[in-house]
């Protein structure tokens, strides 16, 4: 397989595994027919790609939508996961430094992130000057798919 063609291979293998998971409707993988599963699949294909093509771009949105996609089944599945605003912030941190691990660049904003979001995770109560943070991932979480079509638009308008 030729390495600018393995992204789409990865996509399709796992988007065509998941729809026969489906298909085949066995009970114990119903929690993950939803939509956390597409994000994980997308994610490790970008991993999968970014890895063996030497190609490490995309191992910043891997690494993201990963994490983000396993963050949404944990909160369902694990009785014990908080859905709680110091994880989103972790997860960047760790898709940062999964980036700096190849790239050479990102461990400060990797550094801040991971130290914020544990700071957060596991203060018992959150500090007052907090709480403008927490509004602001809140404001995202809510309208997240705004950026979607935002980087839509973007990338039919832009120049190739």
């Amino acid at each position: 397989m030729k390495k600018q063609n393995s992204l789409m291979g990865y996509l399709l293998i796992g988007f065509g595994a998941y729809f026969l998971l489906r298909q085949l409707n066995l009970p114990e993988l119903s929690p993950y027919y939803s939509w956390p599963t597409l994000l994980v699949i997308v994610g490790v294909a970008l991993l999968l790609h970014s890895y063996m093509a030497n190609e490490y771009s995309n191992i910043f949105t891997g690494a993201l939508l990963l994490g983000f996609g396993i963050h949404f089944h944990a909160i369902h599945q694990f009785p014990f996961w908080r859905d709680h605003w110091g994880i989103y912030v972790l997860i960047i941190g760790i898709a940062f430094l999964l980036r700096y691990q190849k790239v050479k660049s990102g461990l400060v904003p990797a550094l801040i992130f991971i130290g914020i979001g544990a700071f957060a995770l596991f203060t018992p109560t959150t500090p007052g000057w907090f709480n403008w943070i927490q509004d602001i991932v809140l404001l995202i979480k809510r309208f997240w798919p705004l950026a979607l079509i935002g980087f839509g638009v973007y990338l039919l308008s832009r120049k190739s």
